[in-house]
């Protein structure tokens, strides 16, 4: 399905959607009047980046990234609104000299008369799509089913990307219509390698700190509460994985002659995990804190539904659900290097890997955690087991504060364009960067915002978005920047 395909098919669609009203006001029905004129362009925008495969993992082709960096920096520039729009790179942090990361998109337009900067955050890599034989579509052909746009980063984070692009191109629409002048400064940072650890994230704001530098930042990469109501996220929880080697043999042994007295890796391994969680589930790790606080109502049919529990399969842990997604810490394996069943053999394995990742609840650092986690391994090593970390990769929590301006107006701005107020909602997983962003602008106000919803399945088979989100997410996005424009704050 082409681009031209994918837009008219919309435009079919869309004479079915229905979507709340903005504010009863002149300028805000002008916004949402360009909003609703450019949806289909920017459908078939998203299409079009939805089309290049931008895995940025090390086993994939870098040059889709290159292009995909390429396509945004040309949809940036048919706004008509930036001062510049570059493509850059910065050294990888912790990596050899010169090893740069995949390129970012850097555009920016300086304020007038004082008005304030907005610096809008997405990415425009996407994860590898995993089996295809478990898409029901092509991960890297966008496709229309129902409300929903299907494909490798439809919403994560590509549609992130082009709410931005929509946005401002909504605000310059209806500011030259006026004729009045765009006077709000603008700076889009679109990131090349946030599903691979954004390990050059750093060194970038460093290089490009002056052009980077807003009173106001939205990350566009987050979610909402259900495909009705808006999310303004408040609370992310911090990460940590690292690669976990145990030891217990010099040499594969014949299980035969020595099973039973000489202990083997995958023995010792699964011992060793075993002690992370307690009967119900939750971490048992000493030194990993929770952070106390409300969680609206979310019982465990939700829970069920929502993570695609097996039927007769039990939730984990304790306290109430969205607490142990938002507030508590969690461990999971997410990968283990051993002989394959096909590979098998009657020996005693020597060694074994594992992929250890492990969320930190807001308030506790993420350096703290991971120094709880190792000593807890370490000391509860079965039968002497050697014990081996690598590839340790870190990014603290994070706690917003809604009581400045720019989240007030947020939230205005999701109210007038969804019909709903926001919902105020932790995320169970992590965005490390926004850390950095805290620690380089410590005066910027910080927003996280999203296009995903309960559906989207980011990361897995089938992720879709749903375009009533979209088109809503882009109204707002464009309310927020068409008031700061005028002076409001």
């Amino acid at each position: 399905m082409n681009t031209a395909i994918l837009a008219i098919s919309y435009l079919i669609k869309l004479s079915r959607m229905t979507d709340a009203a903005p504010s009863a006001t002149s300028p805000d029905q002008t916004i949402a009047e360009a909003v609703a004129g450019g949806f289909p362009a920017a459908v078939a925008d998203l299409g079009g980046l939805v089309r290049i495969p931008s895995v940025s993992w090390p086993a994939f082709d870098p040059t889709f990234v290159a292009q995909s960096a390429d396509a945004v920096a040309e949809l940036l520039r048919g706004t008509g609104v930036f001062d510049t729009v570059e493509i850059k790179r910065a050294q990888k942090a912790g990596f050899p000299e010169g090893e740069l990361g995949h390129p970012a998109v850097l555009a920016t337009r300086a304020a007038r008369n004082g008005k304030p900067t907005i610096l809008l955050y997405a990415h425009h890599d996407v994860q590898p799509p995993g089996d295809e034989a478990n898409w029901q579509t092509k991960p890297f052909e966008p496709t229309v089913v129902g409300d929903r746009l299907y494909g490798r980063g439809a919403a994560d984070d590509k549609a992130g990307v082009v709410s931005h692009v929509a946005a401002i191109r909504a605000l310059a629409e209806t500011a030259a219509a006026a004729g009045e002048e765009l006077e709000v400064g603008l700076a889009v940072f679109i990131e090349g390698e946030e599903e691979h650890g954004s390990h050059s994230f750093v060194n970038f704001l460093e290089d490009n700190r002056d052009a980077l530098a807003a009173d106001v930042i939205v990350v566009a990469d987050s979610d909402n509460w259900d495909i009705e109501t808006p999310n303004l996220t408040v609370a992310l929880r911090g990460a940590c994985a690292f690669n976990l080697t145990v030891s217990t043999l010099k040499h594969a042994s014949h299980s035969g002659m020595w099973g039973g007295a000489a202990p083997d890796a995958m023995l010792a391994t699964i011992k060793l995990l075993s002690t992370l969680w307690d009967e119900n589930g939750s971490v048992a790790v000493a030194g990993l804190t929770s952070h106390d606080a409300q969680t609206p109502a979310f019982d465990e049919d939700e829970l069920k539904a929502s993570a695609a529990l097996i039927d007769g399969v039990s939730p984990i842990g304790t306290g109430s659900v969205l607490s142990r997604l938002w507030f508590q810490p969690s461990i999971t394996v997410t990968g283990i290097d051993a002989p394959s069943i096909a590979n098998a053999s009657n020996t005693l394995v020597p060694q074994a890997t594992v992929r250890i990742s492990m969320r930190v609840a807001p308030g506790q650092a993420s350096a703290d955690a991971r120094d709880a986690l190792v000593r807890h391994l370490k000391a509860n090593a079965p039968f002497g087991a050697k014990l081996e970390f690598s590839d340790v990769e870190t990014g603290d929590p994070f706690l917003v504060d809604t009581r400045g301006w720019a989240a007030r107006a947020a939230k205005q701005a999701m109210m007038d364009a969804w019909g709903k107020a926001p919902v105020e909602a932790g995320i169970g997983g992590s965005i490390p960067f926004i850390a950095d962003l805290v620690r380089v602008f410590p005066d910027a106000q910080i927003l996280v915002t999203g296009v995903e919803d309960p559906d989207t399945r980011a990361h897995s088979p089938n992720e879709s978005l749903h375009l009533g989100v979209f088109k809503r997410a882009i109204l707002t996005e464009a309310l927020l920047l068409a008031r700061l424009n005028a002076g409001s704050k």
